[in-house]
Protein backbone atom coordinates (compact mmCIF):
# COMPACT_ATOMS: atom_id res chain seq x y z
CA UNK A 1 0.00 0.00 0.00
CA UNK A 2 1.52 3.70 -0.85
CA UNK A 3 -0.12 7.17 0.07
CA UNK A 4 -3.04 7.56 -1.91
CA UNK A 5 -2.75 10.63 -4.79
CA UNK A 6 -4.56 12.79 -2.90
CA UNK A 7 -2.80 12.56 0.44
CA UNK A 8 0.86 13.23 -1.74
CA UNK A 9 -0.86 16.65 -2.98
CA UNK A 10 -1.65 17.48 0.36
CA UNK A 11 1.92 17.27 1.59
CA UNK A 12 3.36 18.74 -1.66
CA UNK A 13 0.63 21.95 -1.05
CA UNK A 14 2.00 21.82 2.67
CA UNK A 15 5.36 22.15 2.20
CA UNK A 16 5.32 24.37 -0.92
CA UNK A 17 3.42 26.42 2.27
CA UNK A 18 6.04 25.67 4.87
CA UNK A 19 8.87 26.17 2.74
CA UNK A 20 7.22 29.84 1.74
CA UNK A 21 7.44 30.49 5.76
CA UNK A 22 11.13 29.25 5.64
CA UNK A 23 10.62 26.12 7.23
CA UNK A 24 13.76 24.17 7.96
CA UNK A 25 14.49 20.41 7.62
CA UNK A 26 10.81 19.61 5.72
CA UNK A 27 10.41 16.30 4.68
CA UNK A 28 7.56 13.38 4.07
CA UNK A 29 6.93 10.12 4.74
CA UNK A 30 4.84 7.62 3.84
CA UNK A 31 3.53 5.49 6.65
CA UNK A 32 0.73 4.33 4.82
CA UNK A 33 1.64 0.63 5.70
CA UNK A 34 2.65 1.12 9.11
CA UNK A 35 -0.14 2.86 10.03
CA UNK A 36 -3.91 2.38 9.31
CA UNK A 37 -5.17 6.39 10.15
CA UNK A 38 -3.46 7.54 7.90
CA UNK A 39 -1.15 7.96 4.47
CA UNK A 40 1.56 10.55 5.04
CA UNK A 41 3.67 12.47 7.65
CA UNK A 42 4.65 15.93 6.65
CA UNK A 43 7.92 17.44 8.89
CA UNK A 44 8.88 21.09 9.40
CA UNK A 45 10.75 22.88 11.45
CA UNK A 46 11.24 26.67 12.39
CA UNK A 47 14.32 28.31 14.90
CA UNK A 48 11.72 29.84 17.34
CA UNK A 49 8.23 30.12 18.39
CA UNK A 50 6.23 32.86 16.00
CA UNK A 51 7.66 30.81 13.21
CA UNK A 52 6.38 27.86 13.75
CA UNK A 53 3.01 29.66 14.57
CA UNK A 54 3.47 31.24 11.14
CA UNK A 55 3.84 27.91 9.32
CA UNK A 56 0.95 26.46 10.34
CA UNK A 57 -0.98 29.70 9.53
CA UNK A 58 0.40 29.37 6.20
CA UNK A 59 -0.30 25.69 5.46
CA UNK A 60 -3.67 25.99 6.79
CA UNK A 61 -4.39 28.77 4.32
CA UNK A 62 -2.68 27.17 1.29
CA UNK A 63 -4.96 23.57 2.17
CA UNK A 64 -8.25 25.83 3.12
CA UNK A 65 -7.56 26.58 -0.59
CA UNK A 66 -8.27 23.46 -1.85
CA UNK A 67 -11.14 22.71 0.69
CA UNK A 68 -9.29 20.83 3.38
CA UNK A 69 -9.95 21.42 7.17
CA UNK A 70 -8.03 20.05 9.86
CA UNK A 71 -10.17 17.15 11.99
CA UNK A 72 -7.43 18.01 14.63
CA UNK A 73 -5.21 20.81 15.46
CA UNK A 74 -2.59 20.33 18.78
CA UNK A 75 -0.07 22.11 20.67
CA UNK A 76 -0.99 25.49 19.26
CA UNK A 77 -0.84 27.37 22.23
CA UNK A 78 2.82 26.61 23.26
CA UNK A 79 4.23 27.04 19.71
CA UNK A 80 6.81 24.29 20.18
CA UNK A 81 4.99 21.65 17.92
CA UNK A 82 1.96 21.84 16.58
CA UNK A 83 0.16 18.87 15.14
CA UNK A 84 -2.54 19.15 12.49
CA UNK A 85 -4.54 16.20 11.42
CA UNK A 86 -5.73 16.30 7.76
CA UNK A 87 -6.52 12.52 7.66
CA UNK A 88 -4.74 11.38 5.02
CA UNK A 89 -1.78 13.95 5.96
CA UNK A 90 -0.23 14.69 9.76
CA UNK A 91 1.58 17.44 9.65
CA UNK A 92 4.23 18.12 12.38
CA UNK A 93 5.58 21.76 12.79
CA UNK A 94 8.00 21.77 15.47
CA UNK A 95 10.74 24.21 17.36
CA UNK A 96 13.75 22.93 16.67
CA UNK A 97 14.70 21.72 19.50
CA UNK A 98 11.40 20.00 19.61
CA UNK A 99 12.32 18.25 16.48
CA UNK A 100 15.94 17.24 17.26
CA UNK A 101 14.71 15.75 20.84
CA UNK A 102 12.20 13.92 19.47
CA UNK A 103 13.99 12.82 15.89
CA UNK A 104 10.72 11.90 14.43
CA UNK A 105 12.54 11.42 11.25
CA UNK A 106 14.38 8.66 12.72
CA UNK A 107 11.29 6.83 14.44
CA UNK A 108 9.48 6.67 10.91
CA UNK A 109 13.31 6.28 8.64
CA UNK A 110 11.88 2.63 7.18
CA UNK A 111 9.15 4.50 5.99
CA UNK A 112 9.69 5.93 2.33
CA UNK A 113 10.34 9.24 1.73
CA UNK A 114 7.84 10.79 -0.26
CA UNK A 115 9.55 13.11 -2.66
CA UNK A 116 9.22 17.13 -2.39
CA UNK A 117 9.08 19.92 -5.01
CA UNK A 118 12.48 21.05 -6.17
CA UNK A 119 11.52 24.15 -5.08
CA UNK A 120 11.30 23.04 -1.67
CA UNK A 121 13.77 20.92 -1.17
CA UNK A 122 16.25 23.40 -2.30
CA UNK A 123 15.61 25.86 0.55
CA UNK A 124 15.32 23.10 2.96
CA UNK A 125 18.81 21.76 4.66
CA UNK A 126 19.14 18.02 5.42
CA UNK A 127 17.35 16.42 8.24
CA UNK A 128 17.59 17.50 11.83
CA UNK A 129 19.98 15.60 13.89
CA UNK A 130 21.57 13.70 10.68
Amino acid sequence: MTATDHAVTLVHTAARAASDKLAQHIMAFDVSDQLAITDAFLLASATNDRQVKAIVDEIEEKLRDLGEKPIRREGERDGRWVLIDYGDVVVHVQHEEERQFYALERLWRDCPLIDLPAEVTAGSAGPAGA
